[in-house]
C-alpha cells in the first residue's frame, strides 16, 4: 500500500510539478493527514533525476507549510478564540485557563512552534492554540519557517540521495524522526535549564 502511495506520488508530483508540493505540503501543514515523510523524498527523488530544482522544491514544501500552518491559525484566532471565550465556561475552559494559554505562548511560543513542525501529529495542532492565543504573526511565521525548513530539506535530501528505493525512504524518514525527537528532547532540556536559571537570577538580583 506504501509502495503504491509513494509510487503515485512521484507520478503526481512529476505531473503537478512546484504548485504540487506547495499544495500537497499545505494540506499537511494544516487538517488534511498527508504525512510530509511521502511528499517531500518523492520531490526530492525528482531533482535527483534532474526533473526538478532541489532549492525550490524545498522553498515549495517550506512556503506550502507555512500556508496550512496559518490556516489553522486564522480558524483558531477568527472562529475558535470567539467561541472559546463565550463558551469555554461549560467546558471548563475559564478565562484565567485561557489567559494561561496566551502567557505560555507569549514566554514560550518561540521554542514551541519550532520544535513542533518537527514532530508528528503536533505539527498540525499547534498552529491551533498559537491562534488562539494571538501569538505575534512575525514570530509565528519566523519559528514556522524554520522548523519546517529544517524538516523540509531533511526529507528531501532523503529522497535525494537515495532515489526511488521505497523501503530505504521509509527506513531512513523513520530514522529522522527518531532524531528529530531526540533533538527536540535536547532543546526542550536546555530551554528549560537555561529559563529556570534567568529566574534564580532575577530572584537574586531584586534580594
Amino acid at each position: 500500500m506504501v509502495h503504491e502511495l509513494v509510487a503515485w506520488l512521484v507520478q503526481t508530483i512529476g505531473v503537478l510539478g512546484y504548485p504540487g508540493i506547495f499544495l500537497l505540503m499545505a494540506m499537511e501543514s494544516s487538517v488534511i493527514p498527508i504525512p510530509s515523510e511521502l511528499v517531500m523524498p518523492p520531490a526530492g527523488y525528482l531533482a535527483q533525476q534532474g526533473q526538478m530544482n532541489m532549492a525550490l522544491v524545498i522553498l515549495c514544501g517550506t512556503a506550502g507549510s507555512l500556508v496550512g500552518a496559518y490556516l489553522n491559525y486564522f480558524a483558531a484566532h477568527y472562529l475558535g478564540r470567539p467561541l472559546v471565550l463565550k463558551y469555554g465556561k461549560y467546558v471548563w475552559i475559564t478565562e484565567e485557563k485561557f489567559a494561561q494559554v496566551e502567557r505560555f505562548f507569549k514566554d514560550h511560543g518561540e521554542v514551541s512552534t519550532f520544535i513542533a513542525r518537527l514532530l508528528p501529529v503536533v505539527r498540525h495542532l499547534i498552529s491551533l492554540p498559537a491562534g488562539l492565543a494571538g501569538m505575534n504573526h512575525i514570530k509565528f511565521s519566523l519559528y514556522t519557517l524554520l522548523g519546517a525548513g529544517l524538516w523540509v530539506a531533511v526529507l528531501s535530501f532523503i529522497g535525494y540521495f537515495i532515489g526511488a528505493n521505497q523501503d530505504l525512504i521509509m527506513r531512513y524518514s523513520h530514522q529522522a524522526l527518531a532524531g528529530a525527537i531526540l533533538l527536540s528532547a535536547a532543546i526542550v532540556t536546555v530551554y528549560v535549564w537555561n529559563h529556570r536559571r534567568k529566574k534564580l537570577l532575577s530572584t537574586d538580583d531584586t534580594k
